[in-house]
């Protein structure tokens, strides 16, 4: 099983990046969460081998009964075996996304119990705040809201934001706020909770002076609500019978998605916030409160060329 996840992430989740340590964090804005998409890769081979013995020992062996064409037709380990090696890779994102792709029997694994560690561990106080109602389970799954930590899904030609064809990505470290998220709610929702990140730049997209009204410099963000099953904003939505977008959904858990623009609740403050430029910004929110936005952003002239320095 080991040797095809080492095969297979070379093909399918893209190479590796070094590790990065994340930046401190600042006492003035204790809400806000930086997720980096980097862990503990070295040495995989070697702890793999060095856990090789402790899973023999293992007594309990489970057996795939979702397909008879998977891979493991010998049994699998117990959950706390893959438990402790994921552990020791430090809940790698691409690691977990290989194991899932085993069999359905680990992809269950990896939804219930290994991308919630990736969360975790990743942004501990927006996961504690996400779950300080009492459940046990976000919004959606686990799996959606560990990809939205750390993937900008760009957009496609026609598609959510008709917009120029931008592919997505893995986003190296971003930063969610809750404090920057109040600026995208409407006065009457005050009292929801947003956690919104950084806008992902995106320069020089397409012709400046063309039909589309996202081109240039464009930023995309992305978010999500606590509890927004009980959110003034979701019932808001409901309230103004808002229609979903009729062909599109999240890119992150495949469910509907509503438009803020259409539904006129995009507050003046959320273009403040991120700069947006000719007030050119659009948002949606998803049936599990998931958000996704786009804006353009200030074009930047000679003297104000964008800075490698982190």
């Amino acid at each position: 099983m080991w040797s095809f996840a080492s095969n297979a992430i070379a093909g399918s989740i893209g190479p590796k990046k070094p590790s990065a340590k994340p930046g401190p964090s600042n006492p003035d804005c204790s809400d806000d969460e930086v997720c980096s998409c980097t862990s503990r890769e070295e040495g995989f081979e070697q702890i793999a081998t060095d856990f090789t013995a402790k899973m023999m020992l293992v007594a309990k062996q489970y057996r795939c009964t979702h397909s008879s064409t998977c891979l493991c037709t010998k049994g699998h380990l117990s959950e706390d075996a893959i438990y402790l090696v994921f552990q020791q890779l430090n809940w790698n994102p691409r690691m977990i996304a290989t194991l899932s792709c085993v069999c359905k029997w680990f992809d269950e694994i990896a939804k219930r119990v290994l991308w919630k560690e990736f969360c975790r561990t990743r942004a501990p106080k927006m996961m504690l705040d996400l779950q300080s109602c009492g459940s046990h389970s976000v919004d959606g799954n686990w799996k959606a809201l560990g990809k939205l930590l750390i993937y900008c899904s760009g957009c496609s030609k026609g598609g959510l934001f008709n917009s120029i064809n931008i592919p997505g990505h893995f986003v190296h470290r971003t930063r969610f706020s809750r404090t920057s998220g109040k600026s995208f709610l409407i006065p009457q929702c005050k009292n929801d909770v947003l956690y919104v990140s950084d806008p992902c730049e995106h320069l020089d997209q397409g012709d400046e002076d063309g039909a589309m009204l996202f081109r240039g410099d464009v930023g995309f963000f992305r978010g999500v609500f606590k509890s927004f099953a009980a959110s003034r904003v979701k019932h808001m939505l409901i309230e103004r019978k808002v229609e979903f977008h009729p062909t599109e959904v999240c890119p992150y858990c495949k469910a509907k998605m509503w438009s803020m623009l259409q539904a006129k609740m995009i507050p003046k403050s959320a273009c403040s916030r991120l700069g947006a430029y000719n007030d050119c910004i659009e948002y949606y929110v998803c049936l599990n409160g998931h958000m996704l936005g786009i804006c353009s952003l200030f074009p930047l002239t000679d003297s104000e060329d964008p800075s490698d320095v982190e």
